[in-house]
C-alpha cells in the first residue's frame, strides 16, 4: 500500500541531525492527532520508574498501539515531539535514542524538549505525534 507521508531532507541545513527536517502529506490525506503516549502498562500505573530507556521503550509501544487502533503505523508517523522530565542533556540523548531506533529508516522530523514535569507520577517520558495515511 502507498505511503502518505514524504519526507524532505535540505541540503542547505546541518546533516548533523539525524532525521528529515520537514515531511508532506498529500491533501486526501486523513491526519492522525495523537495524544501523547506515556510509559503507563495496562493497569495504568507509570512503568521503569527512574529508567529513561525503558519509559521511552514503553512510550514507543504504546504509541504502536494508538496508531494501530486508528489503522496506522509507525511507518506513517509524519512528526514526533519528545518530551522528557530532566534538565540533563543525556537524559534527553537516551530518551531519544530509543525513539530513534524504533523509528529505524523513517525519521520522521522530531523536536526533543526538556520540560520540568509531565503528569503522571513517577513519568519521565512522553512521546506526541501526527500521522497521515491514504485511505
Amino acid at each position: 500500500m502507498p505511503r502518505a507521508v514524504t519526507l524532505i531532507r535540505s541540503a542547505s541545513l546541518s546533516d548533523v541531525a539525524e532525521y528529515a527536517y520537514a515531511a508532506t502529506a498529500p491533501a486526501e490525506a486523513r491526519l492522525i492527532f495523537l495524544a501523547g503516549a506515556c510509559p503507563l502498562g495496562g493497569d495504568g500505573s507509570t512503568v521503569a520508574i527512574g529508567d529513561y530507556a525503558g519509559q521511552a521503550a514503553r512510550c514507543v509501544e504504546n504509541l504502536r498501539t494508538a496508531l494501530a487502533d486508528a489503522g496506522a503505523s509507525l511507518e506513517d508517523v509524519i512528526s514526533t515531539r519528545v518530551l522528557v522530565a530532566s534538565a540533563r542533556q543525556e537524559d534527553l540523548v537516551t530518551s531519544w535514542q530509543v525513539v530513534r531506533d524504533a523509528f529505524g529508516d523513517h525519521d520522521v522530523p522530531s523536536t526533543l524538549m526538556g520540560v520540568t514535569v509531565l503528569g503522571y507520577d513517577d513519568q519521565l517520558v512522553e512521546l506526541e505525534a501526527v500521522a497521515a495515511v491514504l485511505d
